[in-house]
């Protein structure tokens, strides 16, 4: 099984863009992840493409993925796009790295792209809704945030998770996303201010919930082959794992954690051969505040019902022993559905490079991505470490 790198990585800004189509987004995307490629890359050699989009809104055509493709010139080159709901580019991502191990690839491309703001308040809780068990929780008259505002209560119930907990990961995430010039949402939040915030879904409130947002983001992988020509600051991708789940949370054994995080990580960890003890920082799935705190149990960062007092205790924060979502995580950088998996690899491949800007912890050496699907559906993992092999 060959190695693989991430050779280059970007993201459009995320945001509201009503003069912008998905094709001049993901443009904006993968010229940055070119720009950011050290030797001298001839996108004609890219062998193949993997696209995620949910295609929720901009008129996106059922072939957007070779359309975007197209526009950035690999029109010729094969382009899957790849549906798995929000952690669509995660997967995409997955594909990429799968083909050139495989050896089918030298060059593959890894990127995702939405546009959400175009439509009503209506059309994008339909489209967020139909990202988690449509048959039973929707009917019901469940939105997306009520599914993880059950799933907050339950952690309240059962560990004694508190308001400040949830608004600690809101806080937090906007610090660091007034940092990023990408961010839809870059601006400081005070941990008063998110705790007062008005109730969306009981007990979350305005400052828990992430945007709906437009944006792509692309990630240029390599075999190690490839990438000795086109890097001088390697960063190679050690593990990965992909998991489902059950669609619906009346189907889980548990509400308080995302059971294929846990599958998916376990995965990961294996193949990188390391543990969640050797995670430097990671980028974790923060669509609703209480995803984040679960995703710090799941991911072993933590014990199960240590999630609150961990945040607490400053562990994630710029300066803590893991920082995580340095990028502002979805919560205050945004959530483009299809791009966030491929933009959290950015930001990882930047702070591995030493090139995230104010937001730059220095010393970090391995990173982790967790992307989610609806409300744990689907769960990508992906670890990542600076240097050769």
């Amino acid at each position: 099984m060959r190695d693989v790198y991430v050779v280059g990585a970007a993201q459009s800004k995320f945001g509201t863009f009503p003069n912008e189509s998905y094709r001049s987004l993901f443009g904006s995307a993968f010229e940055s992840a070119v720009e950011s490629i050290d030797g001298d890359f001839d996108r004609t050699e890219v062998d193949e493409a993997f696209i995620g989009t949910l295609g929720v809104g901009g008129r996106q055509l059922g072939l957007s993925g070779p359309a975007v493709t197209e526009y950035v010139g690999l029109d010729g080159t094969p382009c899957t796009r790849v549906e798995n709901a929000c952690a669509a580019s995660g997967v995409a991502l997955r594909q990429a790295l799968t083909s050139i191990r495989a050896g089918v690839s030298d060059i593959a491309v890894a990127g995702g792209v939405e546009i959400m703001t175009d439509m009503s308040s209506e059309q994008t809780r339909y489209w967020l809704g139909v990202s988690g068990e449509t048959e039973w929780e929707r009917m019901a008259g469940t939105t997306f945030a009520g599914v993880y505002a059950q799933m907050a209560s339950a952690h309240m119930d059962e560990y004694g998770t508190t308001r400040e907990h949830l608004s600690r990961v809101a806080a937090k995430n906007h610090g660091n996303g007034a940092k990023n010039p990408h961010a839809h949402l870059g601006f400081d939040c005070s941990l008063e201010d998110a705790m007062e915030a008005s109730t969306i879904a009981d007990p979350l409130n305005l400052y828990d919930c992430c945007p709906t947002s437009d944006g792509a983001s692309v990630a240029i992988l390599a075999s190690r082959e490839v990438a000795e020509e086109l890097t001088n600051s390697p960063v190679r991708l050690t593990g990965s794992g992909q998991a489902s789940g059950t669609v619906g949370l009346f189907q889980r054994p548990t509400i308080t954690g995302i059971p294929a995080t846990e599958d998916a990580a376990e995965q990961a960890y294996e193949e990188a051969g390391v543990s969640p003890e050797d995670i430097d920082f990671a980028e974790v799935h923060d669509c609703f505040s209480i995803a984040e705190l679960m995703a710090y149990e799941d991911l072993g960062f933590c014990e199960k019902g240590e999630a609150g007092p961990y945040i607490a205790s400053g562990a994630t924060e710029p300066d803590g022993e893991r920082p995580v979502n340095l990028s502002g995580g979805l919560k205050s950088k945004g959530h483009p559905i299809g791009a966030t998996g491929t933009g959290q690899c950015a930001e990882v491949f930047k702070q591995l490079r030493g090139e995230a800007g104010d937001r730059q912890v220095d010393g970090l050496e391995r990173g982790l991505s967790h992307n989610v699907g609806g409300s744990g559906g689907a769960v990508a993992v992906h670890i990542y470490e600076e240097g050769w092999a």
